[in-house]
């Protein structure tokens, strides 16, 4: 064998089927440039591209359209979730509001009852403006998404683990029951990540992340993504990221590419700290009720050992004390950081109510005040407890 052929054995990898998610999270758009040999994808921090002539392009045209660390991203995503295509965007609900463009006015969507504030405030205060049709059921219930089903609904929207209250739908179930009546079926897996769950394994047709969550994992970038397998539905999404151009910028790309190569270590640390906290807070006289997966007081506890590699990194409680409890404890932790978002390294603390759930006040699915809810990141697991042992005996 010649030395280049050899060169090129070398190149060869596996099967990207095959790579199971540790080794997809390492590899997946992972490309050496082919300019400076430079393993990491390179921050193209450009706007605009020479072309070889008027019209020509070496496949890049301009900074909304396309860019290459993008590119690169979107191709690991892509691999990650078992789908055929990605598409980022500048954030979560940019991802979310192109998708739903693919619903037409007077067409029927079937949503979760318990949902991200901002979703249901893009879904419920936005787009009906625009004639699009909303049901909230609980999704957990195949009997409450079959009734829900009119002529004209086109899409089933599912958040599995829910936000905040983490309940848990079959989403092979719910994809039976969509694709019998031709429905599509869109997963929103930010609370899971493909490490965890890989929803277009399951049936569904469309998955959707905040990528600023778990796949970045940082806390230091914003962005969104669609996963998918279907060809007409790229050409229409494709067409309409680059049209609306809600797109990432390089360095969010960059970002979020760095933090991918270890979501699967993080995924683990997580769900295992999550766990442990879990476990304190059970058994705590303070505490009055709590919704954690992996614990088998869970209710869809065996779904979720069925359904999801592990139970992941969120947890809700409530207080017996109640709201002002609640508020005291927030104010208590010093490690769990009082902050929205979550899916961070760094363990946070708040009550969805009054911050990422305040758009779904007086609405039927406003969240109890006085929840709690917790995004438990990789520090000690002794640590966080004692940091919420402390808060909690804070509380009066």
């Amino acid at each position: 064998m010649d030395k280049n052929k050899q060169q090129e054995e070398k190149k060869k990898s596996p099967n990207q089927e095959t790579w199971q998610i540790e080794t997809a999270a390492v590899h997946a758009g992972m490309h050496p440039d082919p300019v400076t040999g430079a393993i990491m994808t390179p921050i193209y921090q450009t706007s605009t591209y020479a072309q070889l002539d008027v019209g020509q392009h070496r496949g890049f045209e301009y900074g909304r359209t396309d860019n290459p660390t993008r590119s690169a991203l979107q191709e690991a995503l892509a691999i990650l979730e078992a789908g055929k295509y990605a598409l980022s965007f500048s954030s979560g609900m940019a991802a979310i509001d192109t998708l739903l463009r693919l619903i037409k006015p007077g067409e029927h969507v079937v949503a979760g009852d318990d949902l991200y504030g901002g979703t249901y405030r893009l879904f419920a205060n936005i787009l009906t403006e625009f004639g699009l049709l909303f049901s909230f059921v609980d999704t957990g219930s195949m009997q409450a998404v079959e009734q829900a089903i009119t002529p004209n609904t086109k899409l089933i929207w599912l958040e599995t683990p829910t936000n905040p209250m983490l309940k848990l739908t079959d989403i092979s179930a719910v994809a039976k029951i969509a694709h019998a009546h031709g429905i599509w079926l869109a997963v929103d897996n930010t609370f899971a990540s493909p490490a965890l769950q890989r929803p277009l394994t399951l049936g569904a047709d469309f998955v959707i992340h905040s990528t600023t969550k778990y796949i970045g994992g940082h806390t230091d970038s914003v962005g969104g993504a669609i996963i998918f397998n279907d060809d007409a539905a790229y050409e229409r999404l494709k067409y309409l990221q680059n049209a609306i151009g809600a797109v990432p910028g390089p360095m969010d790309c960059f970002l979020t590419l760095r933090g991918i190569r270890t979501l699967a270590l993080r995924m683990k640390a997580h769900s295992h700290n999550a766990l442990r906290v879990a476990q304190f807070l059970a058994d705590h006289p303070a505490v009055a009720e709590i919704f954690y997966p992996g614990l088998d007081s869970h209710p869809q506890h065996a779904l979720a050992r069925r359904q999801m590699a592990g139970p992941g990194g969120m947890i809700s409680f409530f207080l017996t004390g109640g709201e002002n409890a609640a508020r005291e404890l927030a104010k208590h932790t010093k490690l769990f950081t009082l902050a929205e978002s979550l899916g961070g390294v760094e363990s946070l603390i708040e009550l969805p109510a009054p911050m990422t759930h305040a758009s779904v006040a007086d609405s039927p699915l406003a969240v109890d005040p006085g929840l709690v809810r917790l995004s438990v990141g990789i520090e000690n697991e002794a640590d966080l407890i004692a940091d919420l042992g402390a808060g909690l005996a804070a509380v009066k």
